[in-house]
């Protein structure tokens, strides 16, 4: 069984980590956040062996701890445990290194070839799933790099689908949020009208992987009716927070250019049981990174005069960028269609 997406380490750089999308590397890099979060990069001919142990050393020599009836330096009532002992570490220590040894031979031997890309996957981690209460807040976000935090305040990055946001006024980094993949919401909560805590306006940001479809159209209309029931008809554990979707209405829809690339959008005009009901957007252009994989980003706004602006659908879509370059925009010769 493959291994989850994830950040493990790189295969051909280990001292950097790599991101694995369930399916393959991509081209996402980065330096380790800590020692501890640290995955031993996988050697394509080694398979998917755990990495070798690190020795931990221990005070006073390489013997075990002295305790009731052991001396650490070899006499006492062990009978000269420790000076038995040394031989063994020694041995341990010797394995480690030439283990070490024969790893780096085998990582200097694959990339031999300049360019070539591993073909070996990360090793599989084990997650344990959280414990899900339907009465419960929001859980905290998960560790997805989707959105990652920036050096500027006013732009968000998602580093696996390889773009900027911009982050509007009024919008804020999500907290606490058990939606997947949300890359910003309104600043603050409210009562649901049927139940729950609720947020006036969130963006979503992911990679299409479960279609072999590549149309921009098609996959966005293909969506506009889930983006819609996930936001207004029942969450993630099955609770109506808006009594359902009565209705709903397409007020824009047409293609539009995202990071300099053709893209296409489907807007709805959603009503529900309770409450103003909301505006829902599917938006999908082709990724400017790795293997241009469709990204899909969702707007769900809430209606009345509480909702966010309509108007930052289009901003935040016109802002959108690819990472490390911003001047190519979005919103050229394109037709975003008139703000309802």
């Amino acid at each position: 069984m493959r291994p989850p997406p994830g950040w493990y380490g790189d295969p051909t750089a280990p001292h950097q980590e790599r991101w694995w999308d369930g399916t393959t590397w991509t081209d996402h890099r980065r330096t380790p956040q800590s020692p501890a979060a640290r995955v031993a990069p996988v050697v394509p001919e080694q398979g998917f062996g755990p990495p070798v142990p690190a020795v931990t050393p221990v005070s006073g020599g390489f013997g075990p701890p002295a305790g009731p009836g052991r001396s650490s330096s070899g006499g006492g009532g062990g009978g000269g445990g420790g000076r038995r002992s040394r031989p063994v570490a020694l041995t341990v220590v010797a394995a480690v290194l030439v283990a070490a040894v024969v790893t780096a031979a085998v990582v200097l031997r694959g990339n031999d070839g300049a360019g070539t890309e591993p073909d070996a996957a990360p090793p599989a981690a084990t997650h344990s799933a959280p414990a899900t209460n339907p009465d419960a807040s929001p859980s905290a976000p998960s560790t997805d790099p989707s959105a990652s935090p920036s050096t500027d305040p006013s732009v968000v990055v998602d580093e696996l689908n390889g773009i900027t946001l911009p982050l509007p006024e009024g919008w804020v980094l999500p907290e606490h949020v058990a939606e997947p993949d949300v890359v910003m919401t309104t600043d603050g909560t409210y009562d649901c009208p049927g139940g729950g805590i609720c947020r006036h306006g969130r963006v979503i940001s992911r990679t299409v992987t479960d279609t072999s479809e590549t149309s921009p159209r098609a996959l966005a209309e293909a969506d506009i009716a889930d983006a819609a029931d996930d936001a207004y008809d029942r969450d993630l554990v099955g609770r109506s927070h808006f009594g359902g979707i009565e209705s709903h209405q397409v007020v824009a829809a047409g293609p539009v250019a995202v990071a300099g690339r053709a893209g296409y959008y489907v807007r709805w005009r959603v009503t529900t049981a309770e409450g103003p009901g909301g505006y829902v957007q599917s938006l999908v252009f082709p990724s400017t990174v790795g293997t241009e994989a469709p990204v899909l980003v969702r707007y769900v706004f809430d209606a009345g005069q509480d909702g966010p602006p309509l108007a930052d659908m289009d901003r935040i879509t016109k802002g959108i960028r690819p990472v490390g370059d911003a001047d190519t925009g979005g919103g050229v010769g394109s037709g975003l269609g008139p703000t309802p």
